[in-house]
């Protein structure tokens, strides 16, 4: 009996990851436990290649693993139908989230701006400074919470 598929270097380099990254995502079940060969070799599906490239690129827009998996599982329940909105839900709250980091990252900007446009040069002084567009004060009147 013959099998067909990819060995690990051929679905690795198609991909662009490592062996190392094909066996990490198989061990939780990101990636289907390949077929081995009467050898022992590993032997993959050619849409190995595409699911690799799928989590990388997911990764790429920040997505977690755990969040990849999910997206993946979600669609294998789906072969042959229209996508619900299951990806649709996944994309907007990933969105939300970007969004906040964004306007977090502003603020933080300008903040970054102003404390240099103040001439902020000694991280003690300028704690100590009401006028510190940078919040240290702010930041050292906070009360402990209790343990």
């Amino acid at each position: 009996m013959t099998q067909h598929g990819l060995r690990s270097g051929q679905v690795a380099e198609a991909a662009g990851v490592s062996v190392e990254t094909l066996r990490y995502y198989e061990r939780p079940g990101i990636l289907d436990d390949p077929v081995r060969t009467l050898g022992g070799h590993r032997l993959y599906p050619t849409k190995t290649v595409t699911v690799l490239k799928v989590i990388k690129a997911a990764q790429r827009l920040g997505f977690t693993l755990r969040e990849v998996a999910d997206l993946l599982q979600a669609g294998e329940h789906r072969h042959g139908r229209r996508p619900t909105a299951g990806l649709r839900h996944s994309l907007e709250a990933k969105l939300t989230e970007v969004e906040a980091r964004l306007a977090d990252l502003v603020v933080i900007r300008d903040t970054l701006r102003e404390a240099r446009d103040a001439g902020c040069d000694d991280v003690a002084a300028c704690a100590a400074s009401s006028c510190c567009p940078l919040p240290f004060a702010e930041l050292a009147t906070v009360p402990a919470r209790p343990a």
